[in-house]
């Protein structure tokens, strides 16, 4: 009687923990680090190569690691990064580019389009998701804005260009002639610069340009046209916004003023910009890696997304050094940066 008690009594225990067991093996998780394999943690490796630095490529670096925490990879958990940054040196980038494909990592973040030109002819396997890139189709990047098609895709940071000239119109609208210097080696800074002449011109403007190919041909360029125009416009070039200090040491003194391509530039010392906020751009890449890393997308099939919000950023400081005031139907919506 007593062994039959045991039998029974075990039997029942052996019921128990076999329902728990499958209850909780039906429960499933949605958090990437569950691994449906023995239970394991997957772990997913990322590497980030940033073009240079500066506070714009800085914010998309930041916002597209909060966007992978935001759904649930997270460095120190279930993600590593190798975080990179070329300072703006082409072998640098090779490098860094060798370097993840040693590591084997599950996805790369290129921040910049030459970053993403040199990921792209390193591999065709890794996927890879960009930001701060103007236009991903001109660059070779993408086959297409809607079907991106290789293993390229991300978030584009192209300025509204006609927006902005609009702005300077309305804040010197006796000007005739537009300065801009930009970098001769960035398709980017390119595009930009040809859809702001011919936008400017369609206004009678005039636009005068200078090329440059490092932060040390900055002072030079600004200064053989600093008297020909009436007011600058500044795309978001690389090597200007790592150095726009620079630019400004020539341009603020002689009273003119810079109207830029996006607000970290306004930060730096330029006047104004209606542009995109970076750290937002970022997050908006990092949810399109998220979905690439869960297994839901893939590059090829990933529409290139644009900026989601777009704001005004003036500069008070540089506005009263150049003696401007700024019309109230601008400055109503827009943030004031000291």
């Amino acid at each position: 009687m007593f062994m039959t008690t045991v039998r029974k009594s075990l039997a029942l225990s052996f019921a128990a923990v076999l329902t728990a067991g499958l209850v909780a093996g039906c429960g499933g998780s949605s958090n990437p680090s569950a691994d449906s394999g023995g239970g394991a943690s997957k772990q997913y490796k990322v590497g980030i190569v940033q073009l240079v630095e500066h506070s714009a490529l800085d914010a998309a670096n930041k916002g597209f690691v909060d966007g992978l925490k935001k759904r649930g990879f997270e460095e120190g958990k279930n993600l590593s990064i190798d975080r990179q940054n070329a300072q703006a040196d082409q072998s640098n980038l090779q490098n860094i580019g060798q370097r993840f494909l040693s590591n084997k990592v599950d996805l790369i973040y290129a921040i910049a389009t030459p970053a993403a030109q040199t990921m792209a002819s390193l591999t065709k396997d890794i996927p890879i998701v960009g930001s701060a890139i103007t236009d991903y189709v001109g660059a070779n990047l993408a086959a297409s804005n809607e079907a991106p098609k290789g293993n390229v895709t991300g978030t584009s940071d192209m300025s509204p260009i006609r927006e902005q000239i609009d702005l300077l119109q309305k804040l010197y609208p006796d000007a005739k002639t537009i300065g801009t210097i930009y970098c001769s080696s960035e398709v980017n800074s390119e595009l930009q610069v040809k859809a702001m002449k011919d936008y400017a011109e369609s206004k009678g403007l005039q636009v005068e340009t200078a090329t440059i190919s490092t932060v040390n041909d900055i002072q030079q360029a600004a200064q053989s046209l600093v008297s020909k125009v009436d007011v600058f416009y500044e795309p978001t070039d690389n090597v200007i916004s790592s150095a726009l200090p620079t630019l400004l040491g020539v341009t603020t003194p002689a009273k003119k003023g810079i109207i830029c391509g996006e607000p970290h530039q306004v930060t730096a010392g330029a006047l104004i910009t209606y542009g995109i906020d970076y750290y937002k751009l970022g997050m908006q890449s990092g949810d399109m890696a998220a979905d690439i890393l869960e297994g839901k997308a893939k590059p090829a099939a990933m529409p290139i997304q644009t900026a989601k919000e777009l704001r005004t950023f003036i500069n008070k400081k540089t506005a009263a050094a150049l003696g401007l005031t700024i019309p109230d139907e601008i400055t109503k919506d827009a943030e004031m940066v000291d």
